[in-house]
């Protein structure tokens, strides 16, 4: 029974007409997919000036004759009813409605046509079967947060077990709960792992520790799967080690669905079908290949709700490698909001912090996660959870790389803590500041 395929029926999501549309656009040659983006960008942009009132007012129509003019969407602009901004077309019952995680802190209702949520989810399955996982067949052991409301939970879990997803609930990462994790592992022919790269970090972790490698005890593991969060390298390899399967990066966003996917070549490809990626400077220019600024996402196919020029709010690069049918997203640097405003005026990027703390505190083996906030202009707060407490050394060498690296009389503050807050998604997001 191809479970996945039966549920996206059963929702009236026209997912075998999304693969074979899927497969039409693969087949069209490099030389004429220029043609190809420009006819569907020129499409969505059309339908929406005639039907939906709301993008029609944010453009400001007065004639068409440039790209580069069609103004550019940001999440606060969507922060307003969602029946003031669904096309005429459409309503709450035709079209799939869903809800952004908030980890920008600009959440929104959002609304896609149901071809265009299957089309979306024929992405991922492609994808996914360059590393032989089939949606029908493949049992995911899935790290992600799940709501806590009594519909809601239901709701989610007759989701999972429809398709064949067995969710590992991040909200409780005790060492206790781990070791509830590794028992389910060791009775269950899960074929890959599928979540938040925090939470799936913390599990590696676990069994490094106890000198456990995930594969030995769970021979039908083929991948990992990580998502929403940034992967570095040194994690990347420590979870491939303690897992025993290679590490794939993807990036997606529930408002657009799948962005880009690591291939077998570990070049990150960007979903060039049925979304358009642009990168564009601070004066909201094009920049070309090799030069990074911000990700801003065209869903051609989205009649129920406009996603043009949608500024996601990460920032990234695309390598000189790329072409229009296959450009490939050299590195992904973090959200937009994610700097930290210093006395002397400099501004740097939060992961900064993350880069100078990180390298000394992995020496020691004994935190198992922390983040940093920014609490006010001068002053940041490091919360982390350990076996036990960082010594006065450990300390001093984080004060004088920050000072280093970052800037000179800034006070840091250690916060141990036994859990780490997480979004109301389970997204654990490794810089805020809290000032303005």
């Amino acid at each position: 029974m191809d479970w996945f395929k039966l549920s996206l029926q059963l929702n009236k999501f026209p997912i075998k007409r999304a693969q074979n549309k899927l497969k039409e656009i693969q087949k069209i040659p490099e030389e004429e997919y220029a043609k190809y983006q420009q006819k569907r960008r020129n499409a969505i942009l059309d339908y929406h000036i005639q039907h939906n009132e709301f993008y029609r007012e944010f453009f400001n129509w007065d004639g068409f004759d440039n790209w580069e003019k069609v103004p550019i969407m940001k999440k606060s602009d969507l922060q307003q009813p969602l029946s003031e901004r669904l096309s005429k077309t459409f309503n709450t019952r035709t079209a799939y409605i869903g809800k952004t995680s908030g980890s920008s802190g600009h959440p929104f209702i959002f609304a896609k046509n149901r071809f265009a949520h299957a089309l979306s989810w024929a992405g991922f399955q492609d994808r996914y079967s360059w590393y032989d996982i089939d949606l029908n067949k493949s049992l995911q052991a899935r790290f992600y947060g799940i709501p806590l409301d009594f519909f809601g939970n239901v709701q989610e879990r007759l989701k999972d077990r429809i398709s064949l997803r067995r969710r590992f609930n991040i909200f409780d990462l005790s060492e206790k709960k781990m070791e509830i994790f590794l028992e389910r592992f060791k009775k269950s022919d899960f074929n890959y792992l599928n979540g938040y790269t925090s939470a799936i970090l913390l599990f590696a972790r676990f069994l490094k520790d106890k000198n456990i490698v995930l594969k030995d005890l769970c021979p039908s593991l083929k991948i990992c799967i990580v998502t929403s969060e940034r992967l570095f390298e040194k994690d990347k390899q420590l979870i491939e080690a303690a897992i025993g399967v290679p590490v794939i990066n993807e990036y997606g966003a529930s408002e657009v669905g799948l962005i880009a996917f690591e291939d077998l070549e570990n070049h990150w490809i960007v979903n060039s079908e049925d979304l358009y990626i642009e990168i564009l400077d601070k004066n909201d220019k094009i920049l070309p290949y090799g030069e990074e600024g911000r990700v801003v996402i065209t869903s051609m196919y989205n009649h129920a709700h406009p996603m043009i020029r949608y500024d996601i709010g990460d920032i990234g690069c695309l390598s000189t490698k790329s072409t229009l049918k296959k450009p490939i997203l050299e590195k992904l640097i973090g959200r937009t909001n994610d700097i930290a405003r210093l006395p002397d005026g400099k501004v740097v990027p939060g992961l900064t912090f993350y880069y100078v703390t990180k390298t000394i505190i992995e020496d020691n083996g004994n935190i198992k996660e922390f983040v940093i906030i920014q609490t006010k202009i001068d002053e940041f707060k490091i919360e982390y959870v350990s076996e036990k407490e960082l010594s006065a050394e450990q300390k001093n060498k984080i004060l004088e790389a920050v000072g280093t690296y970052v800037g000179k009389n800034l006070k840091i503050i250690f916060e141990r803590r036994d859990l780490l807050k997480r979004s109301v998604s389970g997204k654990l997001k490794q810089f805020t500041s809290q000032i303005s």
